[in-house]
């Protein structure tokens, strides 16, 4: 009998590890081996590799931004593209940057009893969002493509590195990480030393939609498949209607100007009209980018190389139901 939804429980993710026993107990007597505790990135596509052979069309995700990019990246590769099973996030990570936007709202044993009262009305897809995944792929075939929904590469990828830090990542909280995360980065740029190879920003060659868009230096790369970002910060414009399904991205070029009230603007979800006029801002939403950088980026809290030739393409899922509660 196929199962009316599959837990994949990650004991690792930060709001995990205190244990919640009753929880754990519950759901193993709920779902039996359908609560899966993966402790290895292999074991985790093994399972969902056998979900999708059973046609299991629900996956919960207990963990964070980085497991969710795991989950979704196996079903990219295991489950037919014309039937994607739904999902269901409870927010568990270090970083929950998705949950936000498609989250299923509860975790532990709340979670469990709604998620059982959905599955015992015979409806998990009832109240869902819909958004496509963001797939990173390389120029090398051999290298199978990964599944998130938020990018960032140059000033973001340096922000980030910062933030994995041990002694900022072992010792705060996330909230926590991310406010040392940007006095640092703050510290950096008031730095002679820092200032000038931040501000510089990376080499980069932007294509959208099989057009060159720019290329030279970037002091900051973002794109991603979500409609929604924490605390009203939207730094993306034009292109197509706001609720587009393709992928929003903004490119800062290298020296940019006004660049404290641009962020100041973007922060609130603002885009004056001095900013949509400068050269130096650019953004849209695109179904295909390719990127060509020789430095790492970052795909939901992931730091990830470029590979040998710093090409990778930036590319959309099928559309995702993911759950809400």
């Amino acid at each position: 009998m196929t199962p009316r939804f599959v837990i994949i429980h990650n004991p690792r993710s930060r709001r995990n590890r205190s244990g919640n026993e009753q929880y754990s107990m519950m759901a193993r007597r709920l779902l039996g081996d359908d609560f899966l505790t993966t402790k290895a990135p292999d074991e985790l596509v093994r399972a969902v590799a056998d979900l999708a052979r059973r046609n299991v069309q629900c996956i919960v995700v207990d963990g964070g931004d980085g497991t969710l990019s795991d989950v979704l990246s196996a079903v990219h590769r295991h489950y037919s593209p014309d039937n994607l099973p739904a999902i269901a996030i409870l927010p568990s990570g270090n970083t929950n940057l998705i949950a936000g936007d498609v989250g299923f709202g509860l975790r532990g044993m709340e979670a469990l009893s709604r998620l059982n009262r959905l599955a015992a009305g015979g409806d998990m897809r009832r109240n869902i969002r819909r958004r496509r995944g963001l797939v990173v792929s390389w120029s090398d075939p051999q290298r199978s493509p990964v599944v998130g929904m938020f990018h960032g590469g140059a000033a973001f990828r340096r922000g980030i590195e910062l933030a994995h830090q041990p002694a900022i990542l072992d010792r705060y909280s996330h909230e926590m990480a991310v406010i040392m995360t940007l006095c640092s980065s703050i510290a950096h740029l008031l730095s002679r030393r820092f200032r000038q190879e931040w501000m510089q920003g990376d080499r980069v060659a932007l294509t959208v939609e099989d057009a060159p868009r720019r290329a030279g230096s970037c002091f900051l790369f973002l794109a991603t498949t979500l409609q929604k970002l924490p605390h009203g910060v939207w730094p993306f414009w034009q292109g197509h209607d706001s609720h587009d399904d393709g992928i929003w991205y903004l490119d800062v070029a290298g020296m940019p100007p006004r660049l404290t009230g641009a962020v100041l603007s973007l922060l609130r979800g603002r885009v004056p009209a001095w900013l949509r006029r400068n050269a130096a801002y650019d953004s849209g939403c695109a179904r295909r980018i390719r990127l060509e950088m020789k430095e790492d980026f970052v795909l939901d809290g992931e730091v990830l190389d470029s590979g040998p030739d710093g090409v990778t393409y930036l590319s959309v899922t099928p559309p995702i139901d993911f759950i809400q509660a």
